[in-house]
């Protein structure tokens, strides 16, 4: 039995909710987070003030909740010409992807957190990832990760278990689950601490969160919002 996780979380919607999902289900529970050089780094200053709020006011969670690791990756944001890593207008490339994609990024992530894993024995790695409302990267499928898991295990000679509990759900399935493991409370955290705006507003705050309203990110995260708010 697979009792002890490390969740990726970045401060963000996707991976708090990972994070409620993975408390609910095993014993210890780690978290992990990386400063890459993104534009949107004050998502790393939500991280700490979620966790003090989970411990605090989810008491059945608050004794699962153990450490938790910033790693500094700006290697990646040097390789990066993205515009989650440089000053730059949001625009679709020539690819066909957003210019937000940030290559090998969530394949860099998930091979450094496997790692901490490995060394801190934890079974389970679980990430935000999703392929039914996203922007269409390509490290976000499941066939991605489902090869990675394969890879890092034989790499590593272990068992770990990736787990993506938003993969085959929307936006308003995201507000959803939330609502289900954690009810109006959880959902008023997600809404007032998580980040998900590209351009790392929190100037405005709308019904669903701060951000600047315009990005793929608070497009994404207000359809979803409104569509859950409608059906509840």
């Amino acid at each position: 039995m697979k009792t002890r996780a490390l969740v990726l979380f970045s401060g963000g919607q996707d991976s708090a909710t990972c994070l409620a999902w993975a408390l609910e289900r095993y014993e210890r529970v780690e978290t992990v987070g990386f400063r890459y050089g993104q534009r949107h780094a004050v998502e790393l200053d939500c991280r700490p003030r979620i966790l003090e709020k989970l411990r605090s006011g989810f008491p059945a969670w608050g004794g699962r909740l153990g450490d938790d690791h910033l790693l500094n990756l700006d290697v990646l944001g040097e390789v990066s010409d993205t515009a989650l890593t440089q000053d730059r207008a949001i625009e679709m490339d020539r690819s066909g992807l957003p210019n937000t994609f940030v290559p090998g990024r969530n394949l860099l992530f998930f091979t450094l957190a496997a790692a901490l894993a490995y060394r801190r024995g934890l079974q389970v790695l679980v990430g935000g990832m999703c392929e039914t409302d996203y922007s269409g990267y390509p490290d976000c499928r499941d066939d991605t990760l489902k090869s990675l898991q394969v890879t890092l295990n034989l790499g590593m000679d272990t068992r770990m278990l990736v787990e993506t509990p938003l993969m085959w759900i929307d936006k308003a399935g995201t507000w959803e689950m939330a609502q289900r493991l954690g009810g109006d409370a959880l959902v008023e955290l997600f809404a007032e601490e998580t980040h998900s705006c590209y351009l790392g507003d929190r100037s405005v705050r709308h019904p669903w969160g701060y951000g600047c309203g315009a990005c793929p990110a608070c497009e994404l995260r207000r359809r979803g919002w409104e569509a859950w708010s409608a059906g509840s």
